[in-house]
């Protein structure tokens, strides 16, 4: 893959670096933070080499590259001025739904961070696993050594979420480590802890333990965004440096004490106790739910939201039961993916999905499910059936999660160490075997391989080097539409206004027919029935593009009345469409009518201005 060119691509059709506001990553996804998502040509994105997909999860556009998504990231950084930090400075003035910012609030906290809490979650697990096998006693000094390094992630969460918080919000990253580190001060820590009466001028502050806990920072840190701005705006420049740090500090950490700290601990237990009560009585219904949807919670990039949860449960009970269903989750995708390249007759596209099901095995999943079980829908859905039987399985027998990984694949299984891990690895192949057979039996609309595309094509007549070859000759095209003959400028796409495709005119329809223009054959009609290639007789090529942008209503108000291959004569009717109903949900009808071989004319000009009905003569191409 050429990253620089990769890179390139999304940055001019994600709509310019400028439409850029941040962009992070995590393990497979660019996620950007943009000032306007209807800038994003998402067609033409989904087509960069690199791309496996698009997805919009909140606020944040996300692009699924797959594991080379660090390499196209420091290219997009490289090849643009976009910064990745102070992201709240500059806002597109869009207002944005509660719910949805407080997701982009904490998949924009957590992500940078994951890499950190991966690499110790995986030290943990091998050190649990190397102590269980007796390669290592827990007095030893490597134990120590490698357990402070395990655990410092975790114990000092809050100064690393303070740090990622920070930037999301457009604050003093130092400050808020400050914040983080003077909760953690380990003579706090102990009068915390010591079980005495604790006051701070008066007013009572609560015991609350801070390492390891997720929200009481996150309400610092926001609250201290606004704070530290407060106080830089009504502080003398001379004295910034000093004062605005010094009273940000002063004010934040005694009121996260006496009121944010307790509020997180509250919230962060209810979350808790809510979740255990309905894995408690919900039994196998509990899991069937949470496995079966975990799949599209991740596409909503809702999962970041349970991280608080997980990490309190950790803290507080000593385990989790929420994560083992990302688990069988991507297993049960893992399992679609493979049934499809043992289906699959495209040998391209087989070797894709096999490719994919091992790397969602491995915990990647987007590849998987956005490169083949998405693009097929049916592979999907069992992948979302596999994900809920092991689900089921895991409630059933009550598995448990015990450390953070980082992982949610076979590299992620010693997170699940402890009295339950036996039965959470038979969970696994449960849930990718179960997906496995849903996908298999539901079938699915296997991908035209080249090779049958080249074959048909040459069937036709039609092969690249044919076309070019074609001997055009001077012809009339007749109207394809009935209504208001427009100039290509008017049209209000670039594609079509600066004739990138083609010479030709636009109609403003008065009638919702289409009707061949030439005697010749339909080389293409595309599945959304919007538009139309057609090849006359004497070589010309026509495209036929009804409105503008109306490949999103998916072939909705639109009916085909011919197909591809199919010979017509002038005046056959090609397709139907419902004016009204179009206009109604705001697309443009101006339908641009293109010669896509415009370079094989020496003249093409239009015979006809004004209104005009179909079958009347409309374009003269002069060789």
């Amino acid at each position: 893959m050429d990253f620089n060119k990769t890179a390139n691509g999304i940055l001019e059709h994600i709509g310019g670096e400028k439409n850029v506001q941040n962009v992070i990553h995590c393990m497979t996804r660019l996620r950007f933070n943009l000032h306007d998502n209807s800038k994003v040509d998402r067609k033409k994105l989904e087509k960069v080499p690199g791309v496996m997909g698009t997805n919009v999860s909140g606020d944040q556009f996300q692009v699924i590259i797959g594991n080379d998504v660090p390499k196209v990231y420091n290219a997009i950084l490289g090849n643009s001025s976009i910064k990745t930090e102070g992201t709240n400075k500059q806002q597109s003035g869009k207002k944005k739904n509660v719910i949805n910012s407080i997701f982009d609030i904490i998949s924009g906290t957590f992500t940078p961070i994951l890499p950190a809490i991966a690499g110790a979650g995986m030290i943990k697990g091998l050190l649990a696993i190397a102590v269980t096998l007796g390669w290592l006693t827990a007095e030893s000094q490597v134990n120590i050594i490698l357990t402070a390094i395990g655990d410092g992630a975790f114990y000092f969460l809050p100064i690393l979420l303070a740090v990622s918080a920070a930037r999301k919000f457009g604050s003093n990253v130092y400050v808020a480590a400050a914040i983080g580190a003077a909760l953690l001060h380990p003579t706090l820590t102990t009068l915390l802890s010591a079980g005495e009466k604790i006051s701070f001028l008066g007013l009572p502050v609560t015991a609350v333990t801070y390492s390891s806990s997720v929200i009481p920072i996150l309400l610092a840190v926001w609250v201290s965004s606004y704070v530290e701005k407060w106080i830089d705006r009504i502080t003398p420049s001379v004295i910034k440096l000093i004062v605005v740090p010094m009273l940000t500090l002063l004010i934040v950490v005694p009121v996260t004490l006496i009121v944010l700290g307790p509020l997180g601990s509250i919230i962060g237990n209810w979350l808790s106790v809510g979740v255990g009560l309905l894995f408690e009585h919900g039994w196998i219904f509990a899991g069937l739910i949470l496995g079966g949807t975990f799949s599209l919670i991740i596409m909503t990039g809702m999962h970041y939201a349970f991280l608080p949860i997980v990490m309190n449960n950790i803290t507080t009970k000593g385990y989790d039961v929420i994560l083992p269903s990302m688990f069988v989750a991507n297993m049960g995708q893992a399992g679609a993916t493979f049934a499809v390249a043992l289906r699959s007759k495209n040998k391209s596209f087989k070797s894709l999905a096999m490719t994919t099901s091992i790397t969602a095995i491995m915990g990647i999943t987007e590849p998987a499910m956005y490169g083949v079980n998405m693009r097929l829908k049916k592979p999907f859905i069992g992948g979302l059936i596999g994900g809920a039987v092991g689900g089921a399985y895991y409630s059933a027998v009550g598995v448990k999660y015990f450390i953070i990984g980082g992982n949610a694949g076979l590299p992620g299984v010693t997170s699940f160490i402890g009295e339950t891990f036996v039965l959470a690895l038979i969970g696994l192949p449960i849930a990718f075997a179960a997906g496995a057979i849903a996908a298999y039996v539901m079938g699915f609309e296997d991908i035209e391989s080249e090779e049958e595309t080249e074959t048909s094509t040459e069937e036709n007549g039609q092969t690249e080097e044919s076309k070019s070859d074609l001997v055009v000759a001077a012809e009339q095209v007749y109207s394809p539409i009935k209504g208001d003959v427009k100039a290509l400028s008017e049209v209000n796409d670039s594609t079509f206004s600066s004739e990138i495709m083609g010479k030709g005119l636009a109609i403003q329809p008065q009638e919702g027919k289409v009707v061949s223009p030439v005697t010749g054959r339909v080389t293409t009609i595309f599945k959304t029935k919007h538009a139309i290639g057609i090849t006359s007789d004497n070589g010309a090529e026509i495209l036929i593009h009804v409105g503008l942008d109306t490949v999103k209503l998916n072939g909705k108000h639109f009916t085909a009345h011919v197909k591809d291959g199919d010979f017509v004569d002038v005046g056959k009717t090609l397709v139907t469409f419902d004016m009204e109903a179009i206009k109604a949900e705001g697309y443009d009808l101006i339908t641009p009518v293109i010669i896509t071989n415009t370079d094989r004319y020496q003249t093409i000009e239009p015979v006809k201005e004004g209104k005009v009905e179909e079958r009347e003569a409309f374009l003269a191409l002069l060789v």
